[in-house]
C-alpha cells in the first residue's frame, strides 16, 4: 500500500476550531469520493496551542499510479481546489511512502 501522509496548516484567516470543522465536515465528504482510495485518515492535535501543525492527513492507495489517477480525476481536482481554501498548501511536509504494519487490530 502507499499513503500520502500530509502535516497541514490552515490558512491564517481560519481558527484551528473552523480549519479543523471544514476539514473534518464538507472536505471530508468531498475527499471520501477520490477514486481507488483505500483509507482515509485525519488526525487534530490534543493541545493545538502547542502544535506546530494543525492536523495530519493520511490517504492510502492500492499503488503510486491509483493515487495519481485519483488526483487526476474530477473529484481529485474539486478535492484539491477545496483544500486550497482553508490549507495554506505547501506549509507542512509532505512524504509519499510505503506502509509497513507491525500491530494490527484481529478481524
Amino acid at each position: 500500500m502507499i499513503q500520502l501522509v500530509e502535516c497541514l496548516v490552515r490558512r491564517d484567516e481560519y481558527s484551528h476550531k473552523e480549519f479543523v470543522d471544514r476539514w473534518q465536515g464538507e472536505h471530508a465528504d468531498l475527499a471520501r469520493e477520490l477514486p481507488g482510495l483505500v483509507r482515509y485518515s485525519t488526525s487534530v492535535p490534543t493541545d493545538p496551542d502547542r502544535a506546530e501543525y494543525d492536523g495530519v492527513l493520511e490517504l492510502t492507495f492500492e499503488s503510486e499510479a491509483a493515487m495519481a489517477e485519483a488526483f487526476d480525476s474530477d473529484v481529485g481536482r474539486e478535492v484539491q481546489a477545496d483544500a486550497a481554501e482553508f490549507v495554506d498548501l505547501g506549509a507542512g511536509p509532505r512524504m509519499v511512502v510505503e506502509e509497513t504494519v507491525h500491530v494490527a487490530p484481529e478481524e
